[in-house]
């Protein structure tokens, strides 16, 4: 196995459990049910049509959902669901849709909305850039609105609500493609639920979409079949050729949630003592390591951090890519660090990068709290 699988540390597409990546890889020469590789199984089969059903189970028994909701695999990643929500539950409406913009992902989805129909922005980050999030006295919403919609876990700049919000009679919306599956969540509360399994649960090409069955029943007539949520439910995600081996994958990954992990109470216990690990290291770094996100906010999932300057941000990049631990770069649009602790990143590879992050701010200090290079930077001025 490739070693390097182990210290990846992507903010997507995310490390994958190595029992997967093995299965996965034995798949692509042969499924041993079929006797064919995964690539050229038809999406008609039976064997497939068994696999979509096994793996709707095992969603709806991770999140005890009821048999009120269907469980979809669509195409187009999180940032259809951007206009297929709307299109679906706003087209034709007067009253506004209710968003947050919390970060770089909720951003992508209002203008979208907009398109559809009015919006209203209950709460916008811009002006703080995105350190925190609302408090429950920052928030107001109405009872008219079509739907909320938030995003769970802002990838980008490491935030992450730790609470369900808006009212029980307004539809909730959330787009959970960072978080989903690694904790448990009051799903029942929630009228529809989207998650791109590029973070957590599986490859790039499939979006895992839940939906309220009540949800289905007044959604507009004039939708084009293929972002018709209720065409969908009745194909069981087969309407057209669908991602067979990113979905074949993806059950895999629920397979391992439910057999090796033992459960997302469990895997959230995990998730936790890695994340805690690294923000204990940032909070007693005398500032050398510098996180984004306010404590109250932190992501347990996308750990986004920087050091004194762009420079030094750089320098260690370079210098983690040569210790062997990849994926460390911030997002494009703020640059950074951020180390993202997916599911399948395991503990001891959280504990190597606590290491090298010691070991770096050693090497890089002069005296208990400057840097050489921030010493350097700071005289020169």
């Amino acid at each position: 196995m490739n070693p390097n699988n182990l210290l990846n540390f992507s903010g997507g597409p995310g490390a994958l459990p190595e029992s997967v990546l093995l299965q996965a890889q034995e798949s692509i020469i042969s499924v041993s049910e079929v006797g064919l590789s995964i690539l050229g199984i038809s999406h008609r089969s039976d064997w497939f049509a068994a696999v979509i059903a096994e793996l709707e189970t095992n969603i709806c028994n991770l999140l005890g959902l009821s048999k009120e909701y269907h469980v979809l695999f669509l195409q187009g990643g999180g940032t259809q669901q951007f206009s297929m929500v709307p299109m679906a539950l706003l087209r034709g409406k007067t009253s506004p849709a209710e968003y947050l913009h919390t970060g770089y992902w909720s951003g992508k989805a209002i203008p979208e909305a907009r398109k559809e129909g009015p919006v209203r922005v209950v709460w916008n980050g811009e002006d703080n850039g995105f350190h925190h999030l609302p408090s429950d006295e920052e928030l107001s919403f109405s009872p008219d609105a079509p739907y909320i919609h938030y995003v769970s876990n802002e990838t980008v700049e490491g935030l992450q609500f730790h609470r369900v919000l808006g009212r029980d009679d307004v539809p909730r919306i959330c787009d959970m493609s960072s978080d989903f599956l690694s904790m448990p969540c009051e799903a029942d509360r929630f009228s529809l639920i989207y998650a791109h399994a590029q973070k957590n649960i599986g490859p790039a090409g499939v979006t895992v979409v839940i939906i309220r069955d009540e949800l289905l029943r007044d959604l507009p007539d004039n939708l084009p079949s293929f972002m018709d949520y209720r065409i969908q439910a009745d194909a069981h995600s087969n309407f057209n050729t669908p991602p067979v081996f990113a979905i074949y994958v993806t059950l895999l990954v629920t397979r391992w949630l439910i057999n090796d992990i033992g459960g997302l109470s469990r895997m959230h216990e995990i998730n936790r003592s890695k994340a805690e690990l690294i923000y204990g290291l940032l909070d007693r770094s005398d500032a050398f390591y510098r996180g984004r996100a306010e404590s109250r906010d932190r992501s347990m999932m996308n750990v986004a951090f920087n050091l004194a300057t762009p420079e030094m941000d750089s320098q260690f990049l370079k210098e983690a890519v040569a210790a062997g631990l990849f994926g460390l770069s911030g997002h494009r649009t703020i640059g950074g660090i951020r180390a993202s602790i997916y599911d399948a990143v395991t503990f001891p590879a959280v504990e190597k990068l606590v290491d090298f992050m010691e070991d770096y701010k050693s090497r890089h200090t002069v005296g208990p709290h400057a840097s050489r290079a921030y010493y350097r930077h700071s005289t020169a001025q």
